[in-house]
């Protein structure tokens, strides 16, 4: 399943659809949404 397939039908679609509709896993849809909560969140200051 294309990265690009989840985020553009994620607000269409829940999780469960995007499995069925492009194959893949639940699993790997779940990692590819925490990937990108963990990339918008802001990097620690480094000493």
């Amino acid at each position: 399943m294309p990265v690009a397939s989840v985020f553009e039908n994620l607000q269409d679609m829940n999780v469960d659809e995007l499995v069925e509709e492009f194959g893949g896993t639940r699993e790997q849809v779940q990692a590819v949404l925490q990937f990108a909560a963990h990339s918008t969140e802001a990097p620690s200051p480094q000493s």
